[in-house]
């Protein structure tokens, strides 16, 4: 030791241990250290240390224990359903290559619901075949399956999306999708037209609750340019779904008896509810992306299309399309529920099982049309792009009206063709700008499928009076209707420019900006693996 040294500042011989050279540096609080934790347990009997003489194999299990305990809570907190909606975070600004997961998860989403649909267009030519009802009553199935969207899109879907998250909303649809199809089960066993009515109303709502969520994620998953193509691109899935379906129930439902097709009718559903439970189990254990209201306020402010600084009642763009979502839908789903009993009725084909698998053809068509549209808007403006294929939708249905034969069905492919991208399109247009609106603004937007249960009773009842080609020319006038919202996002500046601005942003293409909430502490929801601590400060909650 020095002579100028105090024993407390003095330096420890190196070769001590660290404990015994902390004692020799800062007695003080090495000894407090020592003294604090144990008076805390001491204090409490609960954790009090144990006795000296307890076998120290009775510790080893006691603290796995607490450690698995301790484990345990942390996976719940990290799979919690609900996600701060107030606080902005990186999934603002995904990237392309940050996106890809999440989207492809929920593309399989768009499959389900094209798929179901599908055999929906099936099953009510084959009920008016196995139960003898007509056509009319027929489209109460369309009206069960439509009727439950805005039931769900506005109603509990939307409330469960804005005050959890997508992640809930998704989990949701999926277990009422496969209730729905558990109790399609008895009702068909039964040949009780509506009690298998009711069991589609219920998977209505959980296809509702799924639309609610799917369309408006994967708009905002990812860069705003893109979000038409992304759509339009899971969307495309749909139209597989709704082609494989008819195929089967040709093959299915129309080549055995009225009671062998009921009874595969029966397995089907089965099948499809324990698919669905188990999609259920793997969004649980996902990680995705949890998009904010404050994230797409950022988006819109850094777009400059700043129309969420209105209130959410005077967003009139968003009703305009909603309303030509209903009007579209609508007709789409006429003519695809209608388009058996128009072959078979205009000299086309009189088998049905055939008229089924020209319905797939049909469907094909409609499913080109969706790839065909994302790569011509790589190229032209979405907004233009919808202009041309609804119109198109108008010049080719109306032949289809008068003319027989091969020649008015080829008039209904390509009207398939054209409908493609009209339904993805709207929804991403009527968004664009909403910003703190767009989940509640979404639930508008697709509620806007209450169509679907609508224009196919009134065409289903014109076609009883009048035959089915003539009813063609209900979808018509409902195409006409929505021709109007893409007149208006075309040529009214006013929805012209939140377009054209979301067109044209680099948000999502030059990286993430350092701007996010930052809090001591608390983090928020970014539904990432790995978060860049340090960079942007903050903390991953998952």
């Amino acid at each position: 030791m020095r002579a100028t040294e105090s024993p407390l500042t003095a330096r420890p011989p190196r070769g001590l241990h660290k404990w015994a050279r902390a004692a020799v540096t800062a007695p003080e609080v090495f000894w407090l250290k020592l003294y604090l934790p144990s008076r805390r347990l001491l204090g409490n009997p609960q954790i009090a240390r144990p006795h000296r003489d307890e076998p120290q194999s009775t510790k080893a299990p006691r603290r796995c224990k607490e450690s698995k305990a301790m484990g345990f809570k942390a996976f719940l907190k990290r799979r919690s359903l609900r996600a701060p909606d107030d606080k902005r975070t990186r999934a603002a600004e995904l990237t392309l290559r940050e996106s890809l997961y999440p989207i492809c998860l929920v593309t399989v989403l768009f499959f389900l619901w094209g798929f179901s649909y599908g055999l929906l267009d099936t099953l009510n030519k084959h009920f008016q075949n196995t139960l003898g009802i007509s056509k009319s009553r027929s489209s109460g199935l369309q009206a069960a399956y439509f009727g439950a969207y805005p039931i769900a899109s506005l109603g509990h879907a939307n409330w469960i999306l804005r005050h959890y998250g997508y992640r809930a909303t998704f989990m949701w649809g999926l277990c009422l999708y496969g209730i729905g199809a558990l109790i399609a089960f008895p009702c068909i066993q039964a040949r009780s037209f509506a009690g298998f009515c009711v069991s589609i109303f219920i998977v209505g709502n959980g296809l509702g609750s799924l639309e609610t969520a799917a369309n408006p994620y994967i708009t905002v998953c990812g860069p705003p340019k893109f979000a038409e193509i992304r759509i339009n691109i899971s969307q495309a899935f749909n139209g597989i779904g709704t082609v494989i379906a008819p195929v089967l129930g040709s093959y299915v439902f129309f080549k055995f008896s009225d009671e062998e097709a009921l009874r595969n009718v029966q397995w089907v559903y089965v099948a499809i509810a324990i698919f669905v439970f188990l999609l259920a189990t793997a969004f649980f254990f996902s990680t995705i992306p949890e998009i904010t209201d404050a994230d797409m306020a950022y988006q819109a402010n850094e777009t400059h299309a700043n129309a969420d600084d209105k209130p959410f009642w005077k967003q009139y763009r968003l009703f305009h399309a909603a309303f030509a979502q209903f009007c579209y839908t609508g007709a789409q789903i006429a003519v695809a529920s209608y388009f058996i009993n128009y072959v078979t009725e205009n000299g086309t084909t009189d088998d049905s099982s055939l008229g089924s698998q020209y319905l797939s053809g049909a469907q094909a068509a409609f499913t080109v049309g969706r790839f065909f549209g994302v790569f011509v808007m790589n190229y032209v403006r979405p907004r233009w792009v919808f202009l041309v294929f609804l119109t198109a939708c108008m010049v080719f249905i109306a032949p289809s009206i008068t003319q027989r034969g091969v020649t008015g069905m080829s008039m209904l492919y390509v009207t398939l063709f054209f409908e493609s991208i009209c339904f993805p399109t709207i929804v991403a247009l009527g968004m664009r700008g909403l910003g703190r609106h767009t989940k509640r603004g979404s639930g508008w937007i697709v509620g806007g499928v209450l169509g679907g249960a609508v224009v196919p009773a009134i065409t289903g009842a014109t076609a009883d009076r009048h035959g089915t080609p003539l009813a063609m020319v209900v979808p018509l006038m409902f195409f006409v209707a929505a021709w109007t919202y893409s007149l208006a996002v075309n040529f009214i500046p006013a929805y012209r420019d939140p377009a054209d601005a979301f067109s044209t942003t680099e948000v999502g293409l030059t990286g993430h900006h350092d701007t996010a909430d930052e809090e001591a502490g608390k983090g928020v929801v970014l539904g990432t693996e790995k978060a860049e601590e340090g960079a942007t400060g903050v903390e991953d909650v998952r």
